[in-house]
């Protein structure tokens, strides 16, 4: 015995989903604008900026970071370890509370970062970051990078002879 008809039930998911996207609609590109205002201001050096951003007890997986003070004294310290580093949005995808940006980094390591003296050498790396908002503010944080290409670019990793041969256009 059929209780609803098929007809009946994809009417009815037909309006659950419209219902849904247009609830979300509004707040995905609310969410995007909050991430693409983050790279537009650290671009500019306004780390002011993270106090109306972040969430004051949000998290950084990456960097094991908790809290307001500690993402400030992070970004300090990239910026004082590359003065001209920048975020340039390579593509930005939101769901729900979560968006994802493929970021171009670039920067010319001119200060000390993480303990390494300064090179004078430019990077440029890409990095994928996936930002979890909630009423307006950044909760929750990931990133990967190609960490490999970002040291090799310094001339901190130095090729094994097996590497270079390998990999010669990596290591020429």
């Amino acid at each position: 015995m059929k209780i609803f008809s098929s007809k009946l039930l994809n009417i009815k998911e037909r309006q659950w989903n419209d219902s849904l996207e247009a609830r979300y609609s509004m707040s995905l590109e609310e969410n995007k604008a909050i991430v693409r205002r983050f790279a537009e201001e650290f671009n500019k050096r306004n780390l002011a900026m993270l106090d109306e951003l972040l969430a004051p007890d949000g998290v950084d997986h990456t960097h094991q970071l908790r809290g307001l003070e500690n993402a400030k004294q992070f970004f300090t310290m990239l910026i004082k370890g590359f003065p001209d580093f920048q975020f340039t949005i390579e593509d930005m995808i939101a769901e729900g509370d979560k968006v994802w940006v493929r970021f171009k980094e670039t920067g010319t390591h001119t200060g000390k970062y993480f303990g390494l003296a300064p090179t004078g050498k430019k990077i440029t790396v890409t990095a994928i970051h996936n930002f979890r908002i909630v009423n307006g503010k950044v909760v929750e944080s990931f990133s990967v990078s190609d960490d490999l290409a970002f040291y090799k670019q310094l001339g901190v990793i130095e090729p094994t002879e097996e590497a270079k041969k390998l990999f010669p256009k990596d290591f020429s």
